[in-house]
């Protein structure tokens, strides 16, 4: 492994609850009369913290979303969550490999604490992630796109910037990573590899990231 530590991001990359919020997200702003398609969602606020969803819409309007908007949208996603979020597919492997091959790992989130949390004890992935290895923008003053949460992740973690590694599937965490000093690993499973500049390298299916961490461009 020619890193000291790999930074996931969580919504798309460990568990697969992109779709699923994306489509709550356009649903409840179209419901409080900001209409917004499930494109719209994914284009604007995929791997962004919640404040930049209530800056964009009064950027865009001048009214403010409900002060109750995070708590009802929460709700409604982990709900959801419950009934349908599944670990993305192949990263259980991911995860198993570089426990066994004592790699330290972390994930640092645009979502909340408990959302990061409630997604993984649904999913499994909890047994991974103590809260040691659990960072999330709220842990910071500015989400991404700044570098904030990972230079902050990293420094608890004890690694340098340079021998950091991110997996991100967001152009907003991507410029993020890049903004950290940090090499990244685009997951174009639901992005398309153009929207990911700067990255270090990409890749489309999850079982692919193993080789690319160990320094193998071919995957195998």
């Amino acid at each position: 492994m020619r890193y000291d530590l790999v930074l996931f991001d969580n919504d798309g990359v460990l568990v697969d609850s992109e779709p699923i919020s994306n489509r709550l997200l356009a649903a409840y702003l179209t419901e409080l009369g900001h209409p917004t398609s499930y494109e719209d969602s994914i284009r604007d606020y995929m791997g962004s913290a919640m404040h930049r969803v209530h800056d964009l819409v009064e950027e865009r309007t001048g009214q403010r979303l409900p002060a109750d908007f995070d708590d009802v949208f929460h709700a409604r996603v982990f709900a959801a969550f419950e009934r349908e979020l599944k670990p993305v597919a192949g990263v259980m492997d991911v995860l198993e490999k570089l426990a066994a091959d004592g790699v330290p790992y972390c994930v640092a989130s645009s979502g909340s604490h408990e959302r990061i949390r409630v997604g993984h004890r649904t999913t499994g992935l909890d047994r991974w992630f103590d809260d040691e290895r659990i960072f999330s923008s709220q842990d910071v003053g500015r989400g991404k796109p700044a570098p904030d949460l990972f230079l902050y992740a990293a420094g608890r973690m004890g690694v340098a910037p340079e021998r950091c590694v991110v997996v991100e599937d967001s152009p907003l965490g991507v410029q993020a990573a890049v903004a950290a000093g940090m090499d990244v690993y685009g997951f174009t499973a639901m992005t398309p590899a153009g929207k990911l500049s700067g990255v270090t390298g990409l890749f489309e299916d999850m079982r692919e990231l193993a080789a690319l961490l160990d320094g193998d461009p071919s995957g195998n």
